[in-house]
């Protein structure tokens, strides 16, 4: 059976869910933050060590300001109001993308990565205003200016997901079979699930059913 270390998902369909059952994007929102929390719970039942979660894209910022508004608060309510209970559970919470928020969620991230960061039975990473395409870029120019070797293993230490290893599972849920630059250099040998459910209604039994086939695949990373 492969072994599983780390599981990245891209958080498809919460608007149109909640279009579709309350007529409010925010209401899917709102409820798809209810599937994160029982999928760590799961995350941490199946001993996976490292979960990635697409919440926020750099193009993202293409929405309606009064949404955008709401998804930030819903962050800072979690953060508030949960973060205590994620250290007692020794979850570690690490933030990829760049950090231009208002200063209160700036803030709050800050201090719920510092207040976590020596735990390990779970590590989040939680990319917010992150796109792959300028990652890429930026760890480009980072070893231009100290003048490295341009190679796989360079490269990958200027990542924002250094020392964290390259996903095994990428699911996205929503019925959109695209990657929608997230992780474009990570995800080169993950296996990828594409869910048609939406994220609201994504739940544990799939999320274990995606578990349990992707031990059984075969392998090969370029081999026979």
């Amino acid at each position: 059976m492969n072994p599983l270390n780390h599981v990245a998902i891209i958080m498809d369909g919460n608007g149109r869910w909640g279009l579709k059952y309350k007529n409010s994007r925010n209401a899917g929102h709102r409820a798809g933050l209810n599937t994160v929390e029982k999928i760590i719970k799961e995350t941490i039942k199946n001993q996976i060590k490292f979960l990635t979660l697409y919440a926020f894209s750099t193009e993202n910022w293409k929405r309606p300001k009064k949404e955008i508004n709401y998804l930030f608060s819903l962050l800072e309510n979690f953060l508030t109001n949960r973060i205590d209970e994620l250290h007692k559970q020794n979850i570690k919470l690490k933030i990829i993308g760049s950090k231009s928020f208002s200063k209160k969620l700036n803030k709050l991230l800050v201090h719920s990565e510092k207040k976590t960061k020596n735990n390990v039975k779970l590590q989040i990473n939680l990319a917010l205003n992150y796109g792959s395409k300028i990652e890429i870029i930026n760890a480009f120019k980072s070893m231009v200016k100290k003048k490295e070797a341009i190679n796989i293993q360079n490269f990958s230490k200027h990542l924002q997901t250094r020392g964290i290893p390259d996903p095994d599972i990428l699911i996205r849920t929503g019925d959109t079979n695209r990657l929608s630059n997230f992780l474009l250099w990570q995800l080169a040998y993950a296996e990828i699930f594409f869910e048609k459910k939406l994220w609201p209604a994504f739940n544990e039994k799939d999320y274990n059913k995606i578990i349990r086939k992707f031990k059984k695949i075969k392998r090969n990373f370029g081999n026979i």
